[in-house]
């Protein structure tokens, strides 16, 4: 019975992207003895999104390379659909938070109820005990808990889009990649000669593969959006926006609006239709509240608690007080004003390397 449970626990799927970095986490988990199963979750059809070719994680190259990898290393390969989940959990919510003036980070979700959700649901129908990806962060299991850690390489670490995993699911994932940097990963992937080795990074949101989130949006959901004022914080009419959509909090290219001083969107109001726009020093504040509060331990703080927080991906993070305000909010206080804090986006919590937690900016 022990060597049963040893084989179980010494299992994993790999969630395969087609691309350099699960190629190698793939191998790296091979190399370490695991009995590996590689998969790519098949998440929307060009139709649904209106593109005539798919994007970063859905083309038949990149299955075809996701595949190629798995034959190399001598493991099954499963292509799984999940369309219906991915528009019901992820477009959708990024097409009405942008509807609702907000900036959504997409990524969050997927990992929250795609990879680690509904992909590690299919880990144990198939009797495998970890989901692996190819994300640059660590899990560390300390005194009977498992935490959510940075990235060795700081210029990849992906952290922050997985703030939202529970000490769970933390328990049944693996993230090889943790300890090494890009360049190192890309000389893994050559020394194995996988297809994958030079394929590039995509940048942009898979399902908006030509990053024209707007025109997505219009889309998919069949829905215009009309024109409307854009004002001052005075309220002083100064230009025509051309939908609510196509604006986010801080944007200064692209407003369409003639100034002698340059010019920021400080607040979207979707009731009236009005995009308004300020000097940058008004788009700075020491104070954000967040909703959907996440603590990864489940142990969150009933206090306040010294910290550090990002409020986007590419920010440092920066010192604040926590104060858990109710069940699901709490309010950072800066000790320096920040910038642009985005309702939509993630703020995350960070105590040195380690993950605290997070929530979506209001």
């Amino acid at each position: 019975m022990e060597n049963q449970t040893e084989t179980i626990k010494n299992s994993a799927l790999i969630a395969m992207s087609g691309g350099v970095d699960s190629s190698v986490a793939a191998m790296l988990m091979k190399r370490e003895g695991f009995t590996c199963e590689g998969c790519t979750m098949r998440l929307y059809e060009n139709d649904m999104i209106g593109e005539d070719i798919f994007g970063t994680c859905c083309s038949k190259k990149d299955t075809d390379d996701a595949r190629a990898v798995c034959e190399r290393i001598g493991i099954p390969y499963h292509i799984l659909h999940y369309e219906q989940e991915f528009t019901e959990k992820v477009i959708l919510p990024f097409c009405e938070s942008y509807m609702h003036g907000r900036t959504p980070n997409p990524c969050v979700d997927c990992n929250r109820y795609m990879k680690f959700d509904t992909l590690y649901q299919k880990a144990e129908s198939l009797g495998l005990h970890y989901i692996v990806t190819g994300h640059y962060a660590r899990v560390k299991e300390e005194n009977g808990h498992f935490y959510l850690m940075k990235g060795k390489d700081a210029n990849k670490d992906q952290s922050y889009v997985l703030h939202d995993l529970t000490e769970a699911q933390l328990a049944h994932t693996r993230f090889p990649l943790g300890e090494y940097t890009k360049d190192e990963i890309r000389e893994l992937a050559r020394e194995h000669g996988f297809v994958t080795a030079e394929k590039k990074e995509s940048q942009d949101i898979c399902f908006v593969p030509d990053g024209d989130y707007a025109a997505m949006i219009r889309r998919f959901t069949n829905t215009e959006f009309p024109p409307g004022d854009i004002i001052d914080t005075a309220g002083k009419v100064i230009g025509r926006h051309n939908g609510i959509i196509n604006y986010t909090i801080g944007q200064r290219r692209g407003l369409g609006v003639a100034s002698e001083k340059r010019l920021y969107v400080s607040k979207i109001d979707v009731t009236h239709n009005v995009v308004v726009l300020a000097d940058e020093s008004e788009i700075f504040s020491r104070e954000v509240f967040v909703e959907d509060f996440h603590w990864i331990t489940g142990e969150a703080p009933t206090g306040e608690i010294r910290c550090k927080a990002k409020l986007r991906y590419r920010m440092k993070e920066q010192p604040c007080v926590l104060t858990r305000t109710e069940d699901d909010r709490a309010r950072l206080f800066f000790d320096e004003p920040q910038r642009a804090a985005t309702p939509g986006q993630s703020a995350v919590f960070y105590d040195g390397d380690y993950v605290l937690g997070g929530g979506i900016i209001i």
